[in-house]
């Protein structure tokens, strides 16, 4: 962009108003523009580190040891953003830096900002468990639109309906189609895994030994998803694929109701719906809970706090879940969780692309509307891609569960496309 014209202009204003200006542009996104790019960066990152800690758990790492790192790095991405983006330039009365908003007396809008992480947490942790239950794809899919279908509705009254209401809706509709083709899609899939699994003959198994068809039907050393030297794999999508990924995961599936599974994803759903309304809160106090004359909380400040209560809920849940683990996991403790090393730095990766990714939405949501921000939650177009291409999701599935799958995509494309078009400005 050309800024040649702006000194002239600043230089007619009184000095104190020319510091605001100056300081305010260096670091807050403000246009429309600026917020979808936000908004379609964090897309990408959010809709990653699912996958990533989905191929942690299917390589058998226990989650409790992967979601220990992920807290770690999630809060240090936090702590990198505030200390460059809520540092830079000068801070003024009305928009202080960072470590000046660290000591007023900004309490509830604190205490609004850790509800929100607190209620993150616990929706990420629930969604560990239900990616092996019932899928990447389709925890991503009603999780992140039950997060559109009541957040959203939050946010539009909260931003004083400054998102347009006759596009935003038909948005958080198709949002709510989405998750109704999610739950078939599910149930399609898992009638379709039952009946390769009748079967475990040679043929069904997937298992070759023929040279003319070895290099078709086995996986190879180097493959992502199995990370492993074995000379001969069974074929993704087969009856013999499903048998080597539950002895190889470290949730086992066999026999676990997939009623539990959904029922953990809707429960993370309604978490996740929660967040950003509380965020939003957090840095526009609509509710007007400060005192008189104590400036907002910036977005900056606002997510170091906001990370800060979901690392301490993190670390406090899944340090209880290493000696009484649920669904029957083996159980660990802090020593074993310290010497394992074998994925670590996938699990620190995973924390960097939520805690980036999150800090993008909110960035995003300052300027154009927490909820259009939320269009962010099409996540499960990125998860789902990852899912079919790396953990070899619906392959070999039935015609019925193909179009189901295209349907629920299809959707999640016009939602997004829907919301982002529903952004307003913030005055």
């Amino acid at each position: 962009m050309d800024f040649s014209g702006i000194s002239p202009l600043l230089n007619l204003l009184p000095q104190s108003q020319r510091i605001i200006s100056w300081s305010l542009k260096m670091y807050v996104v403000e246009s429309k523009g600026g917020a979808i790019v936000c908004m379609l960066l964090a897309l990408l990152f959010l809709g990653t580190w699912p996958a990533v800690m989905t191929l942690l758990e299917r390589r058998g790492r226990l989650p409790q040891h992967t979601y220990l790192d992920y807290s770690i790095t999630n809060l240090l991405a936090a702590v990198i953003i505030a200390l460059t983006f809520g540092e830079i330039g000068k801070g003024t009365p009305s928009a202080p830096n960072f470590f000046t908003q660290l000591s007023q007396d900004n309490w509830p809008s604190v205490l609004f900002a850790m509800a929100g992480g607190v209620v993150l947490s616990v929706g990420n942790l629930s969604t560990q468990y239900s990616w092996a239950l019932v899928g990447l794809s389709v925890t991503e899919v009603i999780s992140s639109s039950l997060t559109v279908v009541i957040g959203t509705t939050m946010n539009y009254f909260l931003d004083d309906k400054i998102n347009r209401a006759e596009i935003l809706f038909p948005g958080v509709g198709c949002f709510l189609i989405a998750v109704c083709l999610g739950s078939f899609v599910h149930a399609s899939n898992a009638a379709d895994n039952k009946e390769k699994l009748k079967s475990l003959s040679t043929e069904a198994t997937g298992f070759s030994t023929s040279k003319e068809t070895h290099t078709n039907d086995v996986v190879r050393e180097g493959d992502v998803e199995n990370g492993s030297s074995s000379a001969e794999k069974a074929r993704a999508g087969t009856a013999g694929f499903l048998i080597e990924l539950e002895n190889r995961r470290s949730i086992k599936v066999f026999g676990k109701s997939t009623i539990i599974g959904l029922a953990i994803t809707f429960f993370a759903g309604i978490c996740f719906s929660l967040f950003s309304p509380a965020f939003n809160l957090a840095t526009n106090d609509q509710w007007h809970t400060l005192k008189e004359g104590v400036p907002h909380l910036s977005v900056y400040t606002a997510f170091f706090y906001f990370s800060v209560s979901c690392f301490v809920v993190g670390i406090v849940l899944n340090i209880i879940f290493l000696y009484h683990p649920i669904l029957n996991l083996p159980k660990s403790s802090l020593k074993a969780y310290l010497s394992d090393w074998n994925g670590r730095g996938w699990a620190f990766l995973a924390g960097f692309l939520c805690g980036f990714g999150n800090g993008l939405q909110f960035m995003g949501g300052e300027a154009a509307g927490y909820a259009a921000a939320d269009a962010v939650q099409a996540l499960p177009l990125v998860s789902t891609f990852w899912g079919i291409l790396i953990f070899g999701e619906y392959r070999r599935s039935s015609r019925k569960t193909y179009i189901l799958l295209v349907s629920m995509l299809f959707m999640f494309v016009v939602a997004v496309g829907v919301l982002m078009g529903s952004s307003g400005h913030r005055k």
